[in-house]
């Protein structure tokens, strides 16, 4: 009799699979390596500063000679922080309520309207967004210094504006296209008006968006630099930009109550952060995919 010659068995999926990932580890080990030696440098320089901001002496030692939270009060004094943070909460409450004012309606029409130009205005309102500050600010702030609006608040508000309304327009946008415009249309075979049926039907559907907007613009008012630093006046500095002049004093005032008025500074956007993303999903920033009604 022939013999019946039997063919390999075949490779079971699993050990291809397994070779795959240990062919892969090595480049998932040098990307964990390099994003664990990142946030090892930025936790060091943190850790850094808030050590120093609570030590008496600290020079060549690996830790400061004592502790104390002296430097707290002190820089609380030094930099007039009580009126710098009362500033910032009302530059931040007046950028928040106008930029909802202005762009929850403007988000209203160009995601409710067709138009000619529609693309065009969503390029230029990506424009303040994209756009280092510094580009469109140092113009925007010889402007408003050229009629008087730069050096006091209302500078600073107008400035805060250029890219706050139109980050609040695409916000709101994809949250106004996720509302069935059925519903617009019941309203007002009811009677209903335009403004009745924005006020009354599209608001309260809208809070989740409104919400989420204005947490994100509070979190951007309160940490933009270029735009505050170059249309501030003596009585409207905002904390970011009290810090960057606290921090070029540095020479003259101690540098542990430098460092206290950092770790207040950080320690009031981690708060901002955390609440924006309690209220925040971010999922919700992306417009609803349109269903073609005859599929």
């Amino acid at each position: 009799m022939a013999s019946i010659t039997q063919a390999p068995p075949a490779r079971p999926p699993a050990t291809d699979d397994r070779r795959r990932r240990v062919t892969a580890r090595p480049a998932a080990w040098i990307v964990w390596g390099v994003v664990i030696f990142f946030f090892l440098n930025l936790l060091g320089v943190v850790a850094s500063v808030l050590v120093s901001s609570f030590g008496r002496r600290w020079f060549d030692t690996w830790l400061p000679d004592g502790y104390t939270t002296s430097w707290y009060g002190r820089a609380w004094d030094e930099f007039a922080l009580l009126q710098v943070i009362v500033v910032t909460l009302e530059v931040s409450v007046l950028v928040v309520g106008l930029s909802l004012l202005i762009g929850v309606p403007a988000a209203y029409v160009l995601a409710r309207r067709s138009f000619p130009g529609k693309r065009l205005i969503f390029l230029v309102f990506l424009l303040p967004i994209l756009m280092p500050p510094i580009t469109y600010g140092i113009p925007l702030a010889t402007v408003l210094y050229k009629f008087g609006l730069a050096g006091n608040m209302s500078g600073v508000v107008l400035a805060n504006l250029v890219p706050s309304v139109p980050f609040v327009i695409l916000t709101m946008t994809p949250f106004i296209e996720q509302i069935d415009p059925r519903i617009e249309s019941a309203a007002r075979m009811c009677g209903a008006g335009l403004r009745t049926v924005f006020v009354r039907v599209l608001t309260p559907l809208l809070v989740p968006g409104i919400l989420a907007s204005a947490i994100l613009v509070l979190v951007r008012t309160v940490g933009m630099f270029e735009l505050t630093f170059l249309t501030a006046g003596p009585d409207s500095q905002t904390l970011v930009v009290a810090l960057y002049y606290s921090m070029s004093a540095s020479g003259i005032r101690a540098q542990q109550s430098v460092d206290a008025m950092a770790v207040i500074y950080t320690s009031m956007m981690l708060v901002l952060l955390v609440v924006a993303l309690r209220y925040v999903n971010p999922t919700q920033l992306v417009a609803q995919v349109k269903e073609d009604p005859e599929h």
